[in-house]
């Protein structure tokens, strides 16, 4: 299968670092979690931790935290609690104890209590709201001229207005500094020395945050899928656009060798190539509706087909919209769109929080999207930084400003990415675990999709002996693919997009 072999020369390139935060807090009394049954999900345990709105006055303000957790299925071989995220940002912990059955070992599941928690501004935690009928004025999502840039400023000012008064003052604390001390007041009020974490995605900066400012707490600390926490705007585009053509390829080399693509055979790079352009023109429908597409809905296919990957969906999908039958399962129309009722949800504030994705002008907007363009010919750009800058615009300075990470404890950390991986580029993980330091260890697996848990018996396996038994892979180690064609088939027979997506608050 093809690949860019000039991806991680140009993705080191990129980067671009800032300077260091500073220090923990100090740290507050633990509150006390009282357990009940969750309504929703009575096999699992909920309750609430409160927590200071404002870290720095720790006596202020406070807003409640939504906590769940499933008791270690074997009390007497119980090692602890495991804090897990699934990500986003916007989603949410509890939801991922719900699931955990489903998505973790058992034998992972027989040694720890199962804990979540939806992170302020998420979820059930004091979610970022905003009124519908202000969100629903939301310009076009892709700029084509300065005249696009003035109508997102003008109403973004007009947002975040909005947005604050419906929210309340958590809409100025929801960075990832934040959550990872309201994730150290959970771990005490969960009565642990130290904290055991497995974060995916954008949980993962919530753990590398962790490991900045509490790096003696930590027993173990495994991060799947990583963000980068130093890049600039430019970088942040730049490695995303070459890691989803890298998955696009991935997929036409499949889909090339493959007899069960329902494409095989076909020129599929001119047919996704006229499907942008027809798109761009307004003269294609999303598969099964009256509804047109846009070129950036056209995009997100490519995205979500890859987080698993679910190919032969993909492919389904390219031929429906080239005219072909529908699959039997159509995933919701992606992105931006008006909202019914009254209330927006906006998880992308956090984004806007940990990131400056902001950019001065039209020009310096189209200079990202011609550089995207260059890096991904097919793909064009990565839709989710794509959707999200816009509503950067006018958002303040980020609470938690990009930087290289520091970590100055002794208990190795681990972290994971597949080599293919079109949401959070392998070359994130990388850069995350070289900024860490040598206590660092970086597992590749090399396969595709984001998420490496669960996906091959190696990395599972790796992963639950460290968080077990604080066994630690020496550097370097690979995990070839196992199971891979097997996960296709599995994934096709679900006729859904994977739970794990990468939504960066878009859906």
């Amino acid at each position: 299968m093809r690949t860019r072999t000039s991806l991680l020369a140009t993705a080191f390139v990129m980067l671009a670092t800032l300077v260091p935060v500073s220090g923990a807090a100090a740290d507050t009394a633990p509150s006390a979690i009282t357990w009940a049954p969750c309504e929703e999900e009575p096999s699992a345990e909920c309750g609430k931790l409160t927590v200071p709105v404002d870290w720095s006055k720790p006596t202020g303000p406070t807003i409640d935290l939504a906590v769940a957790r499933r008791k270690a299925t074997d009390p007497a071989a119980r090692v602890g609690s495991l804090v897990i995220n699934p990500g986003g940002p916007g989603g949410s912990g509890v939801e991922a104890v719900y699931g955990a059955p489903g998505s973790y070992t058992e034998e992972l599941q027989r040694r720890f209590d199962m804990v979540g928690f939806d992170p302020r501004g998420v979820g059930r935690s004091n979610p970022v709201i905003c009124s519908a009928p202000v969100y629903n004025q939301m310009p076009q999502v892709v700029m084509k001229s300065q005249a696009d840039f003035d109508a997102w400023d003008t109403f973004t000012k007009k947002l975040h207005a909005d947005c604050r008064a419906k929210t309340g003052p958590v809409y100025d604390h929801v960075d990832s500094i934040s959550v990872a001390r309201d994730m150290d007041a959970l771990r005490a009020a969960l009565g642990e020395q130290k904290l055991t974490y497995y974060g995916i995605s954008y949980g993962t900066l919530i753990g590398q945050m962790y490991a900045e400012l509490y790096p003696n707490r930590i027993r173990a600390l495994a991060l799947d899928s990583n963000m980068d926490h130093s890049l600039g705007v430019k970088g942040f585009f730049a490695t995303e656009a070459l890691a989803i053509e890298d998955g696009f390829d991935q997929f036409v080399g499949w889909c090339d060798q493959d007899p069960s693509c329902v494409l095989n055979g076909r020129d599929i790079r001119a047919l996704w190539k006229d499907l942008r352009e027809k798109a761009k023109r307004g003269e294609l429908k999303y598969p099964g509706t009256d509804i047109p597409m846009t070129e950036i809905q056209v995009i997100y296919q490519a995205a979500l087909g890859n987080e698993g990957p679910d190919w032969r969906l993909l492919s389904e999908m390219i031929n429906a919209m080239a005219g072909g039958p529908l699959p039997e399962w159509v995933p919701p129309i992606p992105g931006r769109g008006p909202v019914e009722g009254d209330v927006a949800y906006l998880p992308t504030r956090i984004l806007c929080q940990d990131y400056n994705l902001k950019v001065r002008d039209y020009q310096e907007y189209a200079d990202l999207m011609r550089t995207a363009g260059i890096l991904a010919p097919d793909t064009r750009y990565h839709p989710y930084p794509t959707d999200d800058l816009p509503i950067c615009l006018n958002s303040g300075t980020p609470a938690n400003p990009p930087h290289s990470l520091r970590y100055t404890g002794d208990a190795p950390l681990l972290l994971g990415s597949s080599i293919h991986d079109p949401a959070t580029p392998w070359i994130w993980s990388a850069n995350a675990a070289r900024q860490l330091g040598s206590k660092a260890v970086l597992l590749t697996y090399e396969g595709w999709g984001h998420r490496i848990y669960g996906k091959d018996k190696c990395q599972t396996d790796i992963i639950d002996n460290y968080l077990i038994s604080l066994d630690v892979p020496p550097q370097g180690t690979r995990c070839a693919v196992g199971t891979f064609a097997a996960t296709l088939k599995k994934q096709a027979e679900k006729r859904t997009w994977p739970s794990d997506s990468l939504s960066w608050g878009v859906k």
